[in-house]
């Protein structure tokens, strides 16, 4: 019998390894952080989504990962090093690639951005439930995952992103190691992707199991051609640096209850 959860972009994929990376912290996380504490409507927040940039804490996340990098086989480390062309991943790109020789020069794309929330960017849950309760309401019917904000991106808007990607990076990398700088909702669609997972088991996960600032989500090939999930939310790099590992709720710059999440 065929397995129809097949995702049919699951097709042979002849990577020798894909690593997924999680931004380093950045002040839009503990932005939303304090605004979840105190009950804010909006994160006191002075930047755009796209120009948030990184912590203290999350420079030397990415700068760890970079020694970590430095300290690996060179038969071990990325050959093709692919980021979200916002602050907070490019930034940690840039870290990343500065404390080793020989790194590849990154390729910024923009389907790897952040998930957009629309006319809720820079809003807490509770602050679109207060405001917009008619759309909380709708994104409860509907779910997280196919929920579309005023002007913004499903989860689905964004696996469509990714699986473009996919299809470039089959074709275009082959045997290369390849690794992605990017976001929170960005990663989870990979593995939606990847692991043919359902809308349910997408979610389960997604709320299950924080996913740390500048972690490693890797595959590895398999002998049938296509990629398995050998490590998820990996920070062991930072275990001896300075830094501090986080994988705080909410993520983000805006919204992360009514409305979905950002990371």
């Amino acid at each position: 019998m065929s397995d129809t959860r097949r995702d049919p972009s699951r097709v042979p994929a002849p990577l020798a390894e894909l690593v997924l990376v999680r931004h380093g912290e950045s002040i839009g996380n503990l932005a939303a952080t304090e605004a979840g504490e105190k009950g804010l409507a909006r994160l006191d927040l002075d930047y755009r989504d796209p120009d948030t940039p990184l912590s203290d804490n999350g420079v030397e996340q990415a700068r760890a990962l970079g020694r970590h990098l430095a300290e690996l086989p060179t038969d071990k480390r990325p050959e093709v090093v692919l980021g979200s062309p916002y602050v907070r991943a490019s930034s940690t790109v840039e870290h990343a690639l500065n404390g080793w020789q020989g790194s590849p020069r990154p390729v910024l794309d923009e389907r790897l951005r952040e998930r957009d929330l629309g006319l809720f960017d820079g809003m807490t849950g509770q602050g679109i439930k207060d405001t917009y309760p008619e759309e909380a309401a709708r994104r409860a019917a509907m779910g997280k995952f196919y929920y579309r904000p005023p002007g913004g991106e499903s989860w689905t808007d964004v696996v469509l992103r990714v699986r473009s990607v996919l299809t470039d990076v089959r074709s275009e990398h082959a045997g290369r190691r390849v690794w992605v700088f990017t976001h929170q909702a960005v990663i989870m669609a990979f593995r939606f992707l990847l692991e043919s997972l359902t809308e349910q088991e997408l979610l389960r996960i997604d709320g299950s199991t924080p996913l740390g600032n500048c972690s490693l989500t890797v595959y590895r090939p398999t002998s049938e051609g296509g990629l398995d999930l050998v490590a998820y939310g990996d920070v062991g790099h930072l275990e001896e640096s300075e830094a501090e590992p986080t994988d705080e709720e909410p993520h983000g710059v805006g919204a992360v209850t009514a409305a979905g999440d950002r990371s």
